[in-house]
């Protein structure tokens, strides 16, 4: 039996995460939760040649360096723009043997678990082998509303049906969601055949699928880089795997995780993950806290003392400073800072 493939998604702006992380050099890039990068981190669950099989990096040109210099030896297709992730994800699946289980992977996503997480790809490849086209259904610990959720339905032999895929709700939905029970978050982790996502894509979204597959017959080897044809690529009109394939499919299966997961959304996300002090605190570089709870502070260099704030959040990072409390930071990207460099 063949191993899965890792396929692993690089894009976004890292917007969210500003002034650590900006357009130049996004989040995945950054080591913010250990010393390794959360790319690297991606990587590194995936390392196990007995389960998986070396991966394939879908990225845009503007981070390929970065890519490079943290997986030199990765093959890497350069994405002639951004176009959201069914595409992306096209690209490699058209790149693979038709039979290949791809294990599709956002690069920014931290996962505490990785025993979890490897358990958790085994059950899905199963499921995939069979034709499913499976979600990562994440254990949902709280009400969160800045997430998607899944609705299990029937049991599957290691997993479960897809009832209903459920866009971001308000939180009294949400809250509804976890007193039922049933409900996981979606954390846009994926398995599926390449072939079997082909067909779905071809069935559901037929001009996106003609357009990468002009893209990648036209498209150049470059060593291990492989480039689409930019100008059939211009011509798709970009979509999410949720909504071009996995919430039209009959074939929607999902698989349980619980493994310590984080999409590090936002700071005070980043906070949780990093793990925090008795009084909620968590400091990255010189700073002094007095009578402090809940409070972030990363700081490059300066020093930063804070006196008797709750929940709030200081950035001091390459000349600017960000200084937001922890609810007003899901508006971080709307800074202009953020949105221009």
């Amino acid at each position: 039996m063949s191993g899965i493939v890792p396929v692993i998604l690089c894009g976004g702006s890292g917007t969210r995460l500003w002034p650590r992380s900006r357009a130049a050099k996004p989040k995945p890039f950054l080591p913010l939760v250990g010393e390794s990068t959360l790319f690297e981190a991606t990587l590194l669950r995936c390392a196990d040649s007995a389960q998986f099989a070396p991966p394939l990096v879908v990225a845009g040109a503007a981070h390929l360096a970065h890519v490079e210099s943290q997986a030199p030896t990765a093959r890497v297709i350069v994405e002639p723009e951004a176009k959201n992730t069914a595409a992306a994800i096209a690209l490699a699946a058209l790149r693979l043997p038709g039979d290949a289980v791809m294990l599709v992977c956002p690069s920014d996503h931290h996962i505490a678990d990785c025993e979890a997480f490897a358990r958790a790809a085994a059950a899905a490849a199963d499921l995939a082998r069979e034709g499913w086209l499976v979600a990562f259904g994440i254990a949902a610990k709280s009400p969160e509303t800045g997430f998607g959720y899944i609705k299990r339905g029937e049991a599957l032999d290691g997993g479960y049906r897809v009832e209903r895929f459920v866009e971001k709700p308000d939180l009294a939905t949400a809250e509804s969601f976890l007193a039922e029970g049933g409900y996981s978050w979606n954390g846009g982790l994926f398995a599926f055949r390449a072939d079997t996502y082909l067909e779905e894509l071809e069935t559901h979204r037929p001009a996106l699928a003609r357009a990468v597959r002009e893209a990648v017959e036209k498209g150049r080897e470059d060593d291990a880089r492989f480039h689409p044809d930019a100008a059939a690529f211009a011509r798709i009109e970009g979509e999410s795997v949720d909504y071009a394939v996995m919430e039209e499919t009959s074939r929607a299966a999902m698989v349980p995780a619980d493994m310590g997961w984080s999409d590090i959304g936002n700071w005070p996300a980043l906070r949780d993950a990093r793990g925090a002090d008795a009084d909620g605190n968590v400091v990255h570089g010189p700073a002094e806290l007095v009578d402090c709870r809940n409070v972030m502070v990363e700081s490059d260099g300066p020093r930063v003392s804070v006196i008797g704030l709750d929940d709030v959040v200081i950035v001091v990072d390459g000349g600017e400073v960000l200084v937001t409390t922890a609810a007003g930071a899901q508006k971080v990207g709307k800074l202009s800072g953020a949105v221009n460099q």
